[in-house]
């Protein structure tokens, strides 16, 4: 069972990854130590890409289903959406939290590997399963990413040393996140027409994930509209990462879920 090596793979991703850092962070701009730290990221990335892989075919099926393959995908996207926001803006405080994150969605895995063992219900065995997960999950990085930069600005602003590079990113993170954040939308609609007859039926998932997308497109609006307000971006793009997180897995929890065919298998 691919399952048994999930410990080595995560212990590898995070020795490469605190290697790396500290190589960049002990490095000049363009010191061999710097090259390095580079290679060892991508290499802890190459770890679990491979586990991943590995994974789906020890099982026969994406590993995508349950509530803990999703946080292994998440992992996996708050590693690189990390890695290239280090790259692009070089904020170094990047690697140190998004190895936090991410290793810490790593020992929830650990410590439950039984999610793993869960078969596909009919209506999953669509075409449309892979590519509405995988947008949806990058999306949900993405704008857990825009969120790290929400509260790093208010750190920033409550300090008097707020740069207004620090929203401008979180601007870059939220648009891509959105735009996954509707593809992941659309997918859903075109996959419930095609299993059960019905583009939507305002099950407790999908009221959720309309609500997530729509304080997201207020944010963006306000963000547009009222340039300036600095603070009240920064609160409201640190508070709408809790209706997201509701989405995913807070639902799981709400009575009036438990009968809907979006709740993540345990």
């Amino acid at each position: 069972m691919s399952w048994i090596y999930f410990p080595l793979y995560a212990l590898v991703t995070a020795i490469f990854w605190i290697a790396g850092t500290s190589l960049i962070f002990a490095s000049n701009r363009k010191s061999i130590l710097k090259l390095f730290g580079h290679i060892s990221l991508l290499i802890g990335i190459a770890s679990i890409i491979f586990f991943v892989v590995m994974l789906w075919v020890q099982l026969a099926r994406p590993p995508m289903r349950t509530l803990g393959e999703t946080r292994l995908w998440y992992a996996l996207f708050l590693f690189i959406i990390g890695y290239l926001t280090f790259v692009r803006w070089g904020y170094q405080w990047v690697l140190i939290l998004i190895f936090f994150f991410a290793s810490l969605f790593l020992m929830i895995d650990l410590l439950h590997p039984e999610t793993y063992e869960k078969t596909l219900m009919p209506a999953l065995q669509s075409p449309w399963f892979i590519p509405h997960v995988i947008v949806y999950i990058f999306a949900y990085a993405m704008l857990g990413f825009s969120w790290l930069f929400s509260i790093y600005g208010l750190y920033m602003f409550y300090r008097k040393d707020f740069q207004m590079k620090v929203l401008n990113v979180a601007d870059n993170l939220v648009y891509i996140g959105f735009s996954f954040l509707t593809l992941g939308l659309l997918f859903g609609a075109l996959w419930a027409k095609k299993a059960w007859g019905h583009y939507w039926t305002w099950d407790p998932k999908e009221t959720w994930a309309f609500l997530t997308w729509l304080a997201y497109l207020v944010y963006i609006h306000t963000r547009y509209f009222h340039y300036t307000k600095v603070r009240l971006h920064l609160w409201l793009l640190s508070f709408i990462f809790i209706v997201l997180l509701l989405c995913w897995f807070g639902i799981n929890y709400m009575p009036s879920a438990q009968n809907s065919v979006h709740v993540y298998a345990n």
